[in-house]
């Protein structure tokens, strides 16, 4: 459990993180939620920017790849954009499959009730 809680400290405190506001509300077995807030990271059109959105459901991957003490780190990833966000979002990530080499992760973001967008990050072991 140790270990589970530095994790998600470096997770919670590395920069990025902090810069946007994201934080760990929530992580069980192979998954996580993390949550957001989109106010000063819209773009032109008054709402939540894709790359806050898209790094958001990444650090999510991020965290729940990494959860079970092997380090992994991002092989391939793939988002798909539902519906415009603003407000508080929530990323929840959790794992689909996996083996000795690589797992598959699949986010969705939300804005409550409202599903903003769908993401699928393939991770890989590093040494």
């Amino acid at each position: 459990m140790e270990a589970k809680r530095d994790i998600i400290e470096a997770f919670n405190s590395c920069e990025f993180a902090k810069l946007l506001g994201m934080n760990i509300e929530e992580v069980w077995d192979h998954g996580v939620r993390v949550t957001m807030v989109t106010d000063g990271k819209t773009g032109p059109n008054g709402v939540a920017h894709g790359g806050a959105v898209f790094s958001l459901a990444d650090h999510a991957f991020g965290i729940a790849a990494n959860m079970d003490g092997d380090r992994m780190v991002a092989l391939s990833v793939n988002i798909q954009y539902v519906s415009p966000a603003s407000g508080n979002l929530e990323a929840i990530a959790e794992r689909v499959s996996s083996n000795d080499l690589y797992s598959l992760y699949r986010v969705t973001v939300s804005a409550g009730d409202r599903l903003v967008a769908v993401f699928e990050g393939t991770g890989i072991k590093v040494a």
